[in-house]
């Protein structure tokens, strides 16, 4: 490889690099996992994977999960 072409790949490496550091700081984001996956990212330290039709699952009890957590929240923690 030649210096200039070293000198690009290092640009566009640092500029991925600044891309995903922004995409960490923002809100909730998703994709799709090598195994066909749906993984939800910035909920916590790692991302949340499910198949689909798991979400689709979980998402139907929303009404119930909800009704859940508030018949619980003072055993229930919250975090920052």
């Amino acid at each position: 490889m030649s210096n200039e072409d070293l000198q690009a790949e290092l640009e566009r490496l640092r500029a991925e690099n600044e891309s995903l550091k922004q995409r960490r700081n923002s809100a909730v984001s998703m994709k799709v996992s090598e195994k066909g996956a749906v993984s939800v990212y910035g909920l916590g330290r790692f991302p949340v994977t499910l198949y689909q039709e798991q979400w689709l699952k979980l998402l139907g009890l929303a009404d119930e999960i909800k009704q859940f957590i508030q018949e619980n929240r003072e055993r229930l923690k919250v975090k920052e």
